[in-house]
């Protein structure tokens, strides 16, 4: 029996093979920790390395059995076989650590530019261009991989050349068909470049108002203020007009209009407004004004501007000041809020001037 092994003709590529797999995972176990404790003080190369980790557990083994196999005499049994199911894996399992590593980069670069502070606008914007470029240099790997498993197969390299003999029409056809993905892909590259939005931006779209929840690789998901999620495909933000109110920073600008009759004294409406604002906690400080700003036949209109940090700091005290000069009129001066002016025909003889009565 020992005999008979030992005169197998796989006996000594299966012995090889037994030695070369223990010894690329030992030199996995102590790669990893020689390259943790080197890559500490870099965060995101650190991310990378632990990242990393699982698929390269897999890759050392199968690089090291490929190897093997290549050694291999060509006229074993089955050799052909086991060296393309092994490159098939090799292949699957290195897009796999490429695809890791990106995900471990893009988590290091955003460990260090937390997006949960009250001055984010340099966060959101690293936070953008780096999930944007990581999905799509993970999609361009993803398909540069499983193009590399597909030309391993002799079949699939004679539809290729079979497609190329032909490609007049189906050259037209795929182009049409594959619009939309390379659309949304260099969409994808522009928003992550030119950033027009970032995560968190504060958009009117399609008059719906809304925060920019995610960005993928096809869409951008718009969670609007009353929970519903706008779904709109990216080339959307590259061809159409929309309304960016976070784009180089989040402190806004609110108005507030009320309507009053031409009776109404301007100066204690100032002075409310003052007292308004400055005991609102959501009023940044930074400006505030009453101003008249258009007039009808029958009310003024008049025009509150007061400033907030953010979107949702400015609607909040829009509401306040609005609420405030409405319940201040209704208490200290209801008899110049907005009214219909209605004469009878005897008041209106009562005003007509009366002819001189002569002797």
């Amino acid at each position: 029996m020992t005999q008979e092994i030992l005169a197998h003709p796989w006996f000594g590529t299966w012995v090889a093979a037994l030695i070369a797999v223990p010894l690329s995972l030992l030199a996995h176990r102590i790669g990893g920790l020689v390259l943790r404790r080197i890559t500490r003080p870099a965060p995101t190369i650190h991310s990378m390395v632990v990242n990393c980790n699982a698929a390269a557990r897999i890759v050392l083994p199968l690089l090291a059995l490929n190897v093997v196999w290549q050694g291999a005499p060509d006229d074993l049994h089955f050799i052909g076989n086991v060296r393309h199911l092994t490159g098939l894996l090799l292949i699957a399992s290195t897009t796999w650590l490429a695809v890791k590593a990106i995900s471990g980069f893009a988590d290091g670069v955003l460990a260090q530019n937390p997006s949960d502070i009250a001055d984010n606008l340099q966060a959101r914007r690293v936070l953008t261009q780096t999930r944007v470029l990581a999905r799509t240099a993970a999609t361009v790997v993803l398909v540069a991989g499983g193009a590399m498993m597909l030309m391993t197969f002799p079949g699939a390299r004679q539809v290729g050349a079979s497609l190329l003999a032909s490609a007049g029409v189906i050259g037209i056809v795929a182009g049409l068909a594959a619009k939309p993905v390379f659309s949304n892909l260099i969409a994808g590259l522009q928003i992550a470049l030119a950033q027009p939005i970032r995560i968190d931006d504060v958009l009117v779209v399609e008059g719906e108002w809304g925060r920019v929840e995610e960005i993928t690789g096809t869409f951008v998901v718009i969670k609007i203020w009353d929970e519903r999620r706008l779904i709109l495909p990216l080339t959307y933000f590259i061809e159409k007009p929309f309304q960016n109110w976070t784009r180089h920073s989040s402190q806004l600008l609110g108005a507030v209009f009320i309507y009053a009759d031409y009776g109404m004294p301007l100066a204690p409406l100032r002075e409310e407004v003052e007292r308004i604002v400055k005991s609102s906690s959501e009023w940044d400080g930074r400006f505030f004004n009453l101003r008249v700003t258009d007039a009808t036949e029958r009310t003024m209109q008049v025009r509150v501007l007061c400033t907030a940090a953010t979107s949702g700091l400015a609607f909040d005290l829009r509401c306040n000041v609005r609420e405030g000069l409405i319940d201040f009129m209704q208490r200290e001066y209801p008899q110049f809020l907005p009214k219909m002016r209605i004469e009878s025909e005897g008041m209106q003889e009562q005003r007509m001037p009366q002819p001189a009565q002569h002797a």
